[in-house]
């Protein structure tokens, strides 16, 4: 019989512990071994009862969260699920509890907790499985810092070529190194991270601090720019579109696809639909099956395509799906994905002059 995964839960409100607790053990899969109200009591119940996974709030006394993490991926690396409000505040602070090797993030309600416990329940359970199987990646220093000497942009024109990538869990930190290792005449690039919507801005202006090239959250009717990078909002689905000689994004907020809005997929078959050949797609770390079918139809168009590796990934769902359908033209480490996906643009370029 398979062993169930063993949470610890922590977070200073009582409410929330018990809550969090009782959605965690409707699932058969799952047990709660443990609660604590601050890190050094969740220090003490780790060395005495070894969870599997850590349920992590952000704001508590004592000790916060992020302080917490830190020092626990240092010296006891484990799997992570943070648990952050939907603020500013929370959504910089969560950005950096990935940067620190956490695995992923439940949004905590703010009003009327009983009324989104269904739904709530449902995510914690899923990133909580999710997390059970990733693989953790400390960080032992600081982020990068930010880039200096940028290269102001000139007169904006219109890429012939484009990138495409999509990631889930686990991606927030896969896209940093891959977007960072871009030189400030990459091709544009349009990106889906699986996130909620108010952490997508807050990510792009993170990732814009330390790239070379320009990172915002994407706006409709934008323009896929060289240098350039596009990531879509968490509440709408990103496609790409062709209007003469130029590319735009048009976003939408019709039903999820996946389970997921912004969907991968969604992206990448407009991808295939209108740029083809010109388009290199990327499928990195998360969990689940969305892009695989979106990446073979690139494939299919005639665009070059690339998956990341298990061993660097956090969760090797989606670029596994994406490989079994034979969607990845290339299988690649994380370090190496930038680097391909920039000569296999170049390439293609110069095969059409």
């Amino acid at each position: 019989m398979r062993r169930r995964t063993r949470v610890l839960v922590v977070d200073d409100s009582a409410l929330m512990r018990q809550a969090l607790s009782q959605m965690i053990e409707r699932d058969p899969g799952i047990e709660v071994v443990g609660t604590a109200a601050d890190p050094y009591a969740a220090r003490d119940k780790i060395k005495k009862l070894n969870p599997d996974v850590l349920t992590l709030d952000v704001e508590m006394p004592r000790m916060d969260g992020l302080s917490f993490l830190e020092k626990l991926m240092r010296a006891h690396p484990m799997p992570v699920v943070m648990v952050s409000s939907l603020t500013e505040a929370g959504c910089a602070t969560t950005l950096r509890a990935l940067e620190l090797g956490a695995v992923d993030f439940v949004t905590k309600p703010t009003l009327d907790l009983r009324q989104h416990l269904p739904a709530l329940a449902a995510e914690v359970i899923e990133k909580i499985k999710c997390a059970a199987v990733a693989r953790v990646r400390p960080r032992s220093g600081p982020a990068a810092a930010p880039v200096n000497g940028r290269a102001a942009p000139t007169a904006l024109r219109t890429t012939q070529q484009l990138l495409a990538i999509g990631a889930s869990t686990g991606g927030t930190e896969a896209l940093r190194e891959f977007l960072t290792a871009l030189p400030a005449d990459a091709p544009g690039a349009v990106i889906v991270q699986h996130m909620p919507e108010h952490f997508t801005r807050s990510f792009a202006e993170r990732l814009d601090s330390l790239c070379t090239v320009r990172v915002r959250e994407a706006a409709n009717g934008d323009r896929v720019l060289d240098g350039h990078a596009l990531i879509a909002p968490g509440s709408h689905h990103i496609r790409l579109v062709r209007e003469g000689a130029t590319y735009l994004v048009r976003l939408g907020a019709d039903a999820p696809v996946n389970r997921h809005r912004p969907s991968v997929d969604v992206l990448f078959h407009s991808c295939a639909e209108y740029a083809g050949a010109n388009a290199v797609g990327v499928i990195m770390t998360g969990m689940g099956d969305d892009g695989a079918r979106g990446l073979l139809a690139m494939r299919t168009a005639g665009a070059a395509t690339l998956a990341q590796d298990e061993a660097t990934c956090v969760v090797f769902g989606m670029p596994r799906a994406a490989i079994e359908l034979g969607g990845a033209e290339r299988v690649l480490p994380l370090d190496r994905l930038a680097d391909a996906a920039l000569l296999l643009a170049r390439t293609a370029a110069e095969r059409r002059r």
